[in-house]
Protein backbone atom coordinates (compact mmCIF):
# COMPACT_ATOMS: atom_id res chain seq x y z
CA UNK A 1 0.00 0.00 0.00
CA UNK A 2 1.28 3.36 -1.04
CA UNK A 3 2.37 5.40 2.51
CA UNK A 4 1.93 9.24 2.27
CA UNK A 5 4.72 11.56 3.80
CA UNK A 6 4.78 15.05 4.96
CA UNK A 7 6.88 17.86 3.75
CA UNK A 8 10.58 17.81 4.48
CA UNK A 9 11.91 20.42 6.00
CA UNK A 10 13.98 21.81 2.75
CA UNK A 11 10.38 21.60 1.19
CA UNK A 12 8.41 23.14 3.19
CA UNK A 13 11.17 26.10 3.77
CA UNK A 14 10.85 26.72 0.32
CA UNK A 15 7.31 27.04 0.14
CA UNK A 16 7.63 29.69 2.56
CA UNK A 17 9.90 31.55 0.88
CA UNK A 18 7.40 31.09 -2.16
CA UNK A 19 4.55 32.55 -0.35
CA UNK A 20 7.11 35.52 1.05
CA UNK A 21 8.13 36.62 -2.49
CA UNK A 22 4.74 36.51 -3.67
CA UNK A 23 3.53 38.75 -0.93
CA UNK A 24 7.01 41.04 -1.68
CA UNK A 25 5.67 41.13 -4.80
CA UNK A 26 2.16 41.96 -4.48
CA UNK A 27 2.52 43.97 -1.07
CA UNK A 28 3.78 47.61 -3.03
CA UNK A 29 0.61 47.19 -5.83
CA UNK A 30 -1.75 46.69 -3.30
CA UNK A 31 -0.43 49.74 -1.05
CA UNK A 32 -0.67 51.83 -4.35
CA UNK A 33 -3.96 50.42 -5.12
CA UNK A 34 -4.99 51.67 -1.87
CA UNK A 35 -3.43 54.94 -1.93
CA UNK A 36 -5.43 55.53 -5.05
CA UNK A 37 -8.70 54.39 -4.04
CA UNK A 38 -7.96 57.17 -1.05
CA UNK A 39 -6.70 59.70 -3.50
CA UNK A 40 -10.21 59.39 -5.34
CA UNK A 41 -11.97 59.42 -1.93
CA UNK A 42 -9.95 62.51 -1.05
CA UNK A 43 -11.29 64.34 -4.53
CA UNK A 44 -15.22 63.21 -3.86
CA UNK A 45 -14.91 64.46 -0.61
CA UNK A 46 -13.45 67.87 -2.05
CA UNK A 47 -16.20 67.93 -4.73
CA UNK A 48 -18.43 67.90 -1.69
CA UNK A 49 -16.65 71.02 -0.35
CA UNK A 50 -17.38 72.59 -3.51
CA UNK A 51 -21.37 71.99 -3.68
CA UNK A 52 -20.65 73.83 0.16
CA UNK A 53 -19.12 76.57 -0.65
CA UNK A 54 -21.27 77.40 -3.48
CA UNK A 55 -24.26 76.85 -1.69
CA UNK A 56 -23.06 79.41 1.03
CA UNK A 57 -21.60 81.46 -2.06
CA UNK A 58 -25.62 81.88 -3.42
CA UNK A 59 -26.82 82.59 -0.19
CA UNK A 60 -24.74 85.16 0.33
CA UNK A 61 -25.11 87.23 -2.37
CA UNK A 62 -22.08 85.50 -4.42
CA UNK A 63 -19.70 86.49 -2.40
CA UNK A 64 -17.43 84.17 0.00
CA UNK A 65 -16.95 84.79 3.51
CA UNK A 66 -15.30 87.84 5.48
CA UNK A 67 -12.12 85.51 6.36
CA UNK A 68 -11.70 86.93 10.65
CA UNK A 69 -12.88 84.93 12.82
CA UNK A 70 -14.38 87.37 15.60
CA UNK A 71 -12.07 87.84 19.01
CA UNK A 72 -9.38 85.48 18.11
CA UNK A 73 -6.43 85.24 15.33
CA UNK A 74 -7.09 82.25 14.03
CA UNK A 75 -8.90 83.86 10.62
CA UNK A 76 -6.86 81.12 8.21
CA UNK A 77 -9.41 78.65 9.44
CA UNK A 78 -12.19 81.08 9.34
CA UNK A 79 -13.66 78.75 6.40
CA UNK A 80 -14.25 75.93 9.18
CA UNK A 81 -16.38 78.26 11.49
CA UNK A 82 -18.33 79.52 8.78
CA UNK A 83 -19.53 76.37 6.98
CA UNK A 84 -19.61 74.48 10.07
CA UNK A 85 -23.99 74.44 9.92
CA UNK A 86 -23.41 72.85 6.45
CA UNK A 87 -21.23 70.43 7.51
CA UNK A 88 -21.48 69.09 11.20
CA UNK A 89 -23.39 66.41 10.80
CA UNK A 90 -20.33 64.75 8.67
CA UNK A 91 -17.29 65.76 10.45
CA UNK A 92 -14.95 63.43 8.63
CA UNK A 93 -15.48 65.40 5.40
CA UNK A 94 -12.53 67.71 6.97
CA UNK A 95 -10.09 65.20 6.39
CA UNK A 96 -8.48 63.44 3.38
CA UNK A 97 -8.68 59.90 3.78
CA UNK A 98 -4.85 59.70 3.59
CA UNK A 99 -4.46 62.29 6.65
CA UNK A 100 -7.04 61.13 9.70
CA UNK A 101 -4.96 61.40 12.71
CA UNK A 102 -2.57 64.09 14.74
CA UNK A 103 0.72 63.87 14.93
CA UNK A 104 2.23 61.64 17.57
CA UNK A 105 3.92 64.43 19.41
CA UNK A 106 0.91 66.65 19.69
CA UNK A 107 1.80 69.92 17.93
CA UNK A 108 -1.07 71.65 16.77
CA UNK A 109 0.41 71.68 13.16
CA UNK A 110 -0.01 68.63 10.55
CA UNK A 111 2.05 67.45 8.15
CA UNK A 112 1.56 65.60 4.69
CA UNK A 113 -0.56 62.24 6.68
CA UNK A 114 -1.55 64.23 9.87
CA UNK A 115 -4.30 66.51 10.89
CA UNK A 116 -4.12 69.97 12.27
CA UNK A 117 -5.97 71.42 15.22
CA UNK A 118 -8.28 73.96 14.93
CA UNK A 119 -10.78 75.19 18.02
CA UNK A 120 -14.72 75.37 18.04
CA UNK A 121 -14.41 78.43 19.29
CA UNK A 122 -12.79 81.80 19.19
CA UNK A 123 -9.86 83.24 21.53
CA UNK A 124 -9.08 80.96 24.37
CA UNK A 125 -11.62 78.65 23.79
CA UNK A 126 -10.67 75.54 26.35
CA UNK A 127 -13.39 73.35 24.53
CA UNK A 128 -13.50 70.18 21.75
CA UNK A 129 -11.94 70.86 18.38
CA UNK A 130 -11.71 70.14 14.59
CA UNK A 131 -8.64 67.84 13.36
CA UNK A 132 -8.66 68.65 9.73
CA UNK A 133 -6.53 68.40 7.08
CA UNK A 134 -7.58 69.97 4.36
CA UNK A 135 -6.75 74.18 4.43
CA UNK A 136 -8.54 77.36 2.70
CA UNK A 137 -6.88 79.58 0.43
CA UNK A 138 -6.79 83.21 2.34
CA UNK A 139 -7.14 85.06 -0.55
CA UNK A 140 -11.16 84.40 -1.38
CA UNK A 141 -12.36 86.06 1.37
CA UNK A 142 -14.87 88.78 0.81
CA UNK A 143 -13.64 91.00 4.43
CA UNK A 144 -15.95 94.44 5.16
CA UNK A 145 -15.48 97.93 3.67
CA UNK A 146 -12.12 99.44 5.83
CA UNK A 147 -10.18 96.11 6.61
CA UNK A 148 -7.37 96.99 4.33
CA UNK A 149 -5.16 94.08 5.32
CA UNK A 150 -5.75 90.68 7.18
CA UNK A 151 -2.69 88.97 8.80
CA UNK A 152 -0.49 90.91 6.66
CA UNK A 153 -2.40 90.39 3.50
CA UNK A 154 -3.91 93.15 1.39
CA UNK A 155 -7.75 92.64 0.94
CA UNK A 156 -7.43 94.78 -2.75
CA UNK A 157 -6.09 91.88 -3.70
CA UNK A 158 -8.79 88.84 -2.69
CA UNK A 159 -10.99 87.54 -4.87
CA UNK A 160 -13.89 87.66 -2.60
CA UNK A 161 -16.50 86.03 -5.37
CA UNK A 162 -16.29 82.80 -7.17
CA UNK A 163 -18.04 85.00 -10.22
CA UNK A 164 -14.46 85.88 -12.00
CA UNK A 165 -12.12 85.21 -14.99
CA UNK A 166 -10.03 82.87 -14.60
CA UNK A 167 -11.75 80.81 -11.69
CA UNK A 168 -10.50 77.80 -13.07
CA UNK A 169 -7.22 77.67 -11.93
CA UNK A 170 -8.19 80.00 -8.18
CA UNK A 171 -8.06 77.07 -5.47
CA UNK A 172 -10.21 77.26 -2.57
CA UNK A 173 -9.30 74.54 -0.75
CA UNK A 174 -7.45 71.68 -0.46
CA UNK A 175 -4.81 69.18 0.98
CA UNK A 176 -2.90 71.19 3.59
CA UNK A 177 -1.14 70.63 6.84
CA UNK A 178 -2.80 73.85 8.35
CA UNK A 179 -5.87 75.76 9.10
CA UNK A 180 -5.11 77.66 5.48
CA UNK A 181 -2.72 80.03 3.89
CA UNK A 182 -2.31 82.61 1.55
CA UNK A 183 0.93 82.67 -0.57
CA UNK A 184 1.95 85.76 -1.60
CA UNK A 185 4.49 85.75 -4.69
CA UNK A 186 3.33 89.20 -6.75
CA UNK A 187 7.24 90.16 -7.81
CA UNK A 188 8.37 91.19 -4.79
CA UNK A 189 8.20 88.26 -2.42
CA UNK A 190 8.46 84.73 -2.95
CA UNK A 191 7.20 81.78 -0.98
CA UNK A 192 9.95 79.47 -0.92
CA UNK A 193 9.64 75.88 -1.09
CA UNK A 194 9.76 73.41 2.09
CA UNK A 195 13.08 72.13 2.99
CA UNK A 196 11.70 68.61 3.80
CA UNK A 197 8.43 67.24 3.58
CA UNK A 198 6.27 68.31 5.86
CA UNK A 199 8.13 71.44 7.41
CA UNK A 200 6.58 73.29 9.85
CA UNK A 201 8.36 77.19 10.55
CA UNK A 202 5.04 78.72 11.73
CA UNK A 203 1.60 79.69 10.74
CA UNK A 204 2.83 82.52 8.65
CA UNK A 205 5.00 80.30 5.65
CA UNK A 206 1.76 80.57 3.47
CA UNK A 207 3.16 78.21 0.43
CA UNK A 208 4.24 75.63 2.82
CA UNK A 209 1.14 74.69 4.50
CA UNK A 210 0.01 73.21 1.17
CA UNK A 211 3.28 72.07 -0.51
CA UNK A 212 3.36 67.97 1.16
CA UNK A 213 3.43 65.32 -0.73
CA UNK A 214 0.20 63.34 0.48
CA UNK A 215 -0.72 61.73 -2.93
CA UNK A 216 2.38 60.65 -4.70
CA UNK A 217 3.78 63.77 -5.84
CA UNK A 218 0.44 65.90 -6.18
CA UNK A 219 -2.19 67.15 -3.99
CA UNK A 220 -5.75 67.84 -4.50
CA UNK A 221 -7.29 70.77 -4.65
CA UNK A 222 -11.08 72.20 -5.19
CA UNK A 223 -11.10 75.94 -7.24
CA UNK A 224 -13.52 78.43 -7.85
CA UNK A 225 -15.26 77.05 -10.66
CA UNK A 226 -15.95 74.51 -8.35
CA UNK A 227 -13.73 71.71 -10.29
CA UNK A 228 -11.55 69.36 -8.42
CA UNK A 229 -8.14 67.87 -10.01
CA UNK A 230 -4.92 66.63 -8.15
CA UNK A 231 -1.90 69.20 -8.72
CA UNK A 232 1.80 68.49 -9.04
CA UNK A 233 4.15 69.81 -5.67
CA UNK A 234 5.88 72.26 -8.49
CA UNK A 235 2.47 73.66 -9.99
CA UNK A 236 1.18 74.99 -6.99
CA UNK A 237 3.46 78.00 -7.81
CA UNK A 238 1.61 78.26 -11.13
CA UNK A 239 -1.82 78.57 -9.14
CA UNK A 240 -3.99 82.13 -9.08
CA UNK A 241 -4.22 82.34 -5.45
CA UNK A 242 -5.01 86.30 -5.49
CA UNK A 243 -5.87 88.72 -8.34
CA UNK A 244 -2.30 90.12 -8.61
CA UNK A 245 -0.12 86.57 -8.00
CA UNK A 246 2.55 85.91 -10.75
CA UNK A 247 1.98 82.94 -11.95
CA UNK A 248 5.83 83.01 -13.70
CA UNK A 249 7.03 83.80 -10.55
CA UNK A 250 10.62 83.21 -9.65
CA UNK A 251 9.72 79.28 -8.34
CA UNK A 252 8.53 78.34 -12.20
CA UNK A 253 9.91 77.90 -15.33
CA UNK A 254 9.01 80.71 -17.08
CA UNK A 255 10.58 82.22 -14.44
CA UNK A 256 13.67 80.70 -14.32
CA UNK A 257 13.68 77.66 -11.56
CA UNK A 258 16.14 74.51 -12.04
CA UNK A 259 15.79 70.96 -10.57
CA UNK A 260 19.23 71.95 -8.58
CA UNK A 261 17.04 75.49 -7.07
CA UNK A 262 14.75 72.89 -5.35
CA UNK A 263 15.39 71.27 -2.24
CA UNK A 264 16.49 67.33 -2.50
CA UNK A 265 13.12 65.81 -1.89
CA UNK A 266 11.24 67.61 -4.23
CA UNK A 267 13.67 67.51 -7.83
CA UNK A 268 12.38 64.18 -9.17
CA UNK A 269 9.03 66.31 -9.40
CA UNK A 270 7.79 67.29 -12.84
CA UNK A 271 8.51 70.58 -13.14
CA UNK A 272 5.83 73.71 -14.32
Amino acid sequence: MYKSRGFTLIELLVVIAIIALLMAILMPALARARNQARTVSCQALLKQWGIIWSMYCQDNDGYFSVGQVGGSGWHRGEWIICLRSLYRTKTKILRCPMATKRLPTGEEWGGPFHTYYMPVGGSGSTGGGEEPSYGGNNWIYHPPAGVANIQSRPTEWNWRTPNTKGSANAPVLGDAMWRGGGPYENGTRGDPAPLHDGQWLGYNREMMHFAINRHNGFVNQVFMDWSVRKVGLKELWKLKWHKEYNINGPWTTAGGVTASDWPDWMRSFKEY
